[in-house]
């Protein structure tokens, strides 16, 4: 088993070369000077490399534990770690300062993000469901809930959950039954939650629930559920933690992997109810939900992004060491076989473009919250259509590259011990959570497109279209931009085609279920090699300004392999989307 090693090279080069994240200029951002930054990333490094890694396989291997007392265990190190993580002040890098954060950019955030979810995806969950819980109470608690709760969250004291999913509520949350019967100033909670990430643990001091619930009186559908808080202990006049709320983890699930984080089954109200309290308006607890829920989706592709490094750095390390066969007539180790390089290299060119892609899209986050008016727009804007494509696309190339490096491992990568295998399982719950991967499709081709009729879209293929003309402007590079022309023009066509679909009355909803899918692998597909011809650029820049790094010429070569080996297998989407969708249509499901 291979150390986990953070990125902090290769992701200076995206923050510092392809985002050139210091001319951003915008205010709130001052501080960020580059040397800060430079502390930031490089002690990060040192918590994900030293304190979260080696606690990876090893929280795997012991998993979490339902006590009697309905209290849940962490793997051995688990809370320390954790511990250590708030200690640092890391848990507010990426709060404004208004809210007693250090209000440093999410690019920045984003960045250590990725390197503690490649040392432990299991661990990293825990601060990633907070940070989703800061920003819906920011935007839509009273005063009240703010200022009792959000220092704690900032802080990371206290860590919070999100709880959407109940029995019969998955991804239709219309059917949510939980109850909220309003008491005085608050309001009792009666119902039952599933699947909640670190509903339940012993690593900090208290855990603020935000839980989609309905009053009696509430009409049926989305328009009558509403949003609560409900603190596991109550906090006290003067902020001190007082009595146990009624809330208790009812069990734990044995998963297929992320054996090291809780997923809990919560019971409110199995007593006089859980107190709770309204978070915004009532009946608008979706919509503030998904204030959550989009900083999630964003974190969840980061996430894959993490995990598909640690694979990457797993499969490097055994090519390097394993030696079988012969190459040019001597004993070699795997690495120099071509095959296993292809498989190599397919990882580290679409994990670099997959990085290079989220971030992208976090800096775009940023415009859009600290730039000028003319510039929030069109910034949220493709920010909100890169969303889906960062959670989907990043998580389903994650699981496809943990699989590689399965492969690249051969026979010993089916076996624990190594760690590849572990990383395959618990990268297979990314595309699933957060809204599965199928409806961050059909958020992509649906919603994002018909609101602005593809304009937002249409700017990046512009912008994709004018890196491959510079690409074709150069001799060595004229390959890589033709590939990247090409693919523009796809993912133009198939927008047209989807467009054209979605406004058909009768089939139109039909038509964006059948083409969603294809349609976003084709957009990832194009906006990453996007990003890998911008790479290309930098680092001939930099070749020409005399660096002899070797560093650079990796990064050509990760270049011209996602743009002319990539790119062309997710250039086929065009092809089914204007295959047409009445083979689907016309299916019969059944048994036999």
């Amino acid at each position: 088993m291979f150390p986990f090693v953070a990125p902090v090279r290769d992701l200076r080069f995206v923050l510092e070369e392809l985002l050139e994240y210091r001319s951003l200029d915008l205010p709130g951002f001052e501080d960020a000077s580059p040397d800060l930054v430079e502390a930031v990333l490089e002690e990060a490094a040192k918590l994900a490399g030293e304190v979260w890694g080696p606690l990876n396989a090893s929280g795997d291997r012991q998993g979490c534990v339902r006590r009697d007392d309905g209290g849940v265990s962490l793997p051995d190190g688990f809370a320390e770690a954790y511990q250590a993580y708030v200690e640092g002040g890391w848990n507010g890098i990426g709060v404004s300062q208004a809210l007693g954060g250090q209000g440093l950019p999410e690019v920045v955030a984003s960045s250590v993000q990725e390197m503690l979810h490649g040392a432990n995806m299991a661990l990293g969950l825990c601060p990633m469901l907070t940070a989703g819980a800061i920003e819906a109470l920011a935007h839509h608690g009273s005063d009240a809930l703010k200022e009792i709760y959000l220092p704690k969250l900032v802080e990371g004291s206290w860590t919070g959950t999100m709880n959407l999913t109940e029995p019969q509520a998955g991804s239709d949350l219309s059917k949510v039954r939980t109850r909220a019967v309003p008491e005085e100033n608050h309001y009792r909670l009666f119902g039952q939650k599933i699947f909640i990430t670190w509903g339940e643990h012993d690593a900090s001091e208290n855990i603020i629930h935000l839980v989609l619930a309905r009053k009696p009186d509430a009409p049926e559908g989305n328009k009558g559920i509403s949003l609560f808080l409900v603190p596991k202990f109550l906090v006290n006049a003067d902020g001190s933690l007082g009595e146990r709320n009624d809330v208790i983890c009812a069990s734990i699930e044995h998963k297929l992997g992320i054996h090291g984080s809780p997923t809990c089954t919560l019971s409110f109200g199995e007593g006089e109810g859980a107190i709770g309290y309204l978070v915004g308006e009532e009946g608008r607890g979706l919509n503030h939900m998904f204030t959550m829920m989009n900083e999630a989706r964003h974190k969840v592709g980061i996430q894959g992004i993490g995990v598909a490094e640690r694979a990457c750095q797993h499969a490097f390390g055994y090519a390097l060491d394993r030696v079988q066969g012969k190459a040019r007539g001597a004993e070699a180790t795997i690495s120099e076989h071509l095959d296993v390089r292809r498989m190599l290299l397919s990882m580290r060119a679409r994990t670099d473009a997959l990085r290079a892609l989220a971030l992208y899209c976090a800096a775009q986050l940023d415009v859009a919250r600290q730039g000028g008016a003319g510039e929030r727009d069109v910034a949220q804007a493709r920010a909100d259509v890169l969303i889906p494509v960062v959670k989907a696309f990043s998580t389903d190339q994650a699981v496809d590259i943990a699989s590689m490096g399965v492969q690249v491992h051969g026979g010993m990568g089916f076996i624990e011990e190594t760690g590849a295998a572990q990383l395959l399982r618990d990268a297979r719950i990314a595309p699933i959570y957060e809204g599965t991967n199928g409806i961050q499709a059909l958020d992509l081709a649906g919603r994002k497109l018909s609101r602005d009729g593809g304009a937002a879209l249409a700017g990046l293929i512009e912008e994709v279209e004018a890196t491959a003309s510079e690409l074709r402007e150069i001799g060595e590079f004229a390959a890589m931009g033709e590939s990247l022309a090409a693919g523009a023009a796809d993912l133009e066509a198939a927008m047209q085609v989807v467009l054209e679909a979605s406004r058909d009355p009768e089939r139109g909803t039909d038509a964006i279920q059948a083409y969603a899918t294809p349609f976003l692998s084709l957009a990832g597909h194009v906006l990453c090699a996007w990003q890998m011809g911008r790479a290309a650029l930098k680092a001939r820049a930099a070749q020409a300004g005399g660096s002899s790094e070797p560093f650079y010429q990796a990064k050509l070569a990760a270049a011209d392999f996602a743009l002319r080996q990539w790119l062309p297998v997710g250039r086929a989407n065009r092809s089914v989307i204007e295959a047409g969708m009445a083979s689907l249509a016309d299916y019969e499901v059944a048994l036999h």
